[in-house]
């Protein structure tokens, strides 16, 4: 009698298994990132100014700490502890562990699957049970065994999982990015309000005592009968309406810090930052480079398109279901009703073959979810166009305001010198007694509210630059020490890209 031998036929099967996966078809369209319409120049762009290069955008470039272009010691601190302790930038770094991680999970489709068990068991057969020599009997039942699977990729279904998996790690990596931009954006924006508060605290700390000298040299002129009581109720009502602007500054400031102590996650009871009178003369200038690097600096344009690319590999998964699948499968074992002879050759079986098995018919269901994949593939494409546009709307944005901004410098702190003018020679008139003291209360108010403003303009000036560096995807130290710009994520980073509708 002829003994059948498993091995030959295994390898036989194992090496029909490769080679149906090396003929594999792929179902994935062909991908190419979305165009969009990119002007040829910012309108409210400068021109170039020397000293500065525009770095080649790379997606291995490291972003870098684009605060330090402001030169600003506490700012650089605060901003050091973003990443490592701001809850926003640890919960997207979260994302992004899980996003890998469900590569690696679509990845295993491409590995056969082993089980093992050990079983015992009892079982009686009806007595009534006809034609069976176990009929009424009780019988135990030993068993251990190893099961394998494998499923060929023949038409790409795990290739096409994959693909996309990475191209929402990608997304999430963009995505982390974007977060840390938006959070030290954030972080800067907030410092510098802060520390224009206590330029103007200083300042009306400093008024507010040459108000109470103004009012007690009032008082005693009003005791020798120099003068009538009007003008001292007049500068009372002056000091006193100035102090309560100064104690209001105490109030928004105390907002900033708190809110700053977020950013940098500490808690708002234990962190302190403190004043210190900041000049906003020198604001740094930033080249915006062309509005075609702006698709490689942004990382939320960048996590956009790698979204484009993984709504394109679900495509290529819903087609993949439209065709059968193949799967391998083998089983080994010991198997008897005796406890001694269990482990025993001839308690010995096993089982090996494949298994071709396709849906014939489902109602519609699989024609759905590709129409399904192909409608998101064109929402997908959607966002990332909006994302375009309303970055290059923010980068004009904040052009337009810092052009504004700097006449608007020029403009007040000719006016502050007016009215400081103004104020000096009022005073003087009503010390030689040609004025009411009115006169000068109105000076010495248009003197304050042009030095106020002249220090929100000049704050707003600092914020916009934070805005626009932000706008542009952050800065990048290049190689003379300035912020140049670099790739935040290219917005092609995976070789897939515009699929073809099926």
């Amino acid at each position: 009698m002829r003994i059948f031998h498993p091995l030959p036929f295994a390898r036989r099967a194992v090496a029909l298994g490769v080679a149906i996966a090396l003929a594999a078809c792929s179902t994935l369209p062909p991908y190419s990132p979305p165009t969009v319409a990119v002007p040829a120049h910012y309108a409210g762009a400068p021109t170039a100014q020397p000293g500065w290069n525009v770095a080649a955008p790379a997606d291995a470039a490291l972003r870098g700490a684009w605060w330090t272009v402001f030169g600003d010691t506490d700012l650089n601190a605060l901003e050091a502890r973003v990443d490592v302790s701001n809850q926003t930038v640890q919960k997207a770094v979260a994302n992004l562990q899980q996003a890998r991680a469900m590569v690696d999970y679509q990845r295993a489709g491409f590995m056969p699957t082993i089980g093992a068990g050990v079983a015992q068991s009892r079982s009686r057969v009806s007595q009534n049970k006809l034609g069976s020599s176990l009929a009424g009997k009780t019988t135990p039942d030993y068993l251990v065994g190893l099961t394998a699977s494998w499923e060929p990729d023949v038409f790409g279904r795990v290739r096409d999982a994959v693909a996309g998996a990475q191209a929402s790690a990608q997304a999430s990596a963009a995505d982390l990015q974007a977060v840390k931009l938006s959070v030290t954006a954030e972080l800067a924006t907030d410092y510098f309000s802060l520390r224009s508060l206590d330029t103007q605290k200083q300042l009306l700390d400093d008024t507010v005592r040459a108000y109470a000298d103004a009012l007690k040299l009032l008082q005693q002129q009003l005791a020798a009968g120099a003068i009538d009581a009007s003008a001292v109720a007049q500068a009372a009502t002056q000091l006193e309406s100035t102090r309560t602007q100064d104690a209001d500054i105490d109030v928004s400031r105390a907002q900033l810090q708190h809110a700053i102590a977020t950013l940098v996650g500490e808690s708002a009871s234990t962190f302190t930052l403190p004043p210190r009178v900041q000049s906003f003369a020198d604001v740094p200038a930033i080249p915006p480079g062309l509005p075609s690097q702006l698709l490689e600096r942004r990382p939320d344009i960048a996590a956009s398109e790698r979204r484009v690319a993984a709504a394109n590999a679900q495509i290529g998964e819903a087609h993949a279901a439209f065709f059968p699948d193949l799967v391998l499968s083998a089983s080994v074992g010991f198997e008897s009703s005796f406890f001694a002879p269990w482990l025993s050759a001839p308690s010995l079986f096993w089982s090996l073959g494949p298994q071709l098995v396709g849906t014939l018919f489902d109602g519609g269901k699989r024609s759905a979810s590709l129409r399904g994949a192909n409608a998101q593939y064109d929402g997908t494409v959607a966002d990332y166009r909006q994302t375009v546009l309303v970055a290059f709307q923010q980068v004009e944005d904040e052009l337009s305001a810092l052009n504004t901004l700097a006449s608007e410098v020029d403009s007040q702190k000719r006016a502050t010198d007016a009215a400081d003018l103004s104020l000096r020679l009022t005073t003087n008139r009503f010390k030689a007694g040609a004025v009411s003291y009115l006169d000068v209360v109105t000076a010495q108010t248009i003197a304050l509210t042009n030095r106020r403003l002249a220090d929100q303009i000049a704050a707003r000036r600092m914020e916009a630059t934070v805005a626009l560096l932000k706008a542009l995807g952050g800065g990048w130290q290049d190689g003379a020490g300035g912020v140049g710009s670099a790739s935040a994520g290219s917005a092609g980073g995976v070789d897939s890209a515009p699929r073809s509708h099926g």
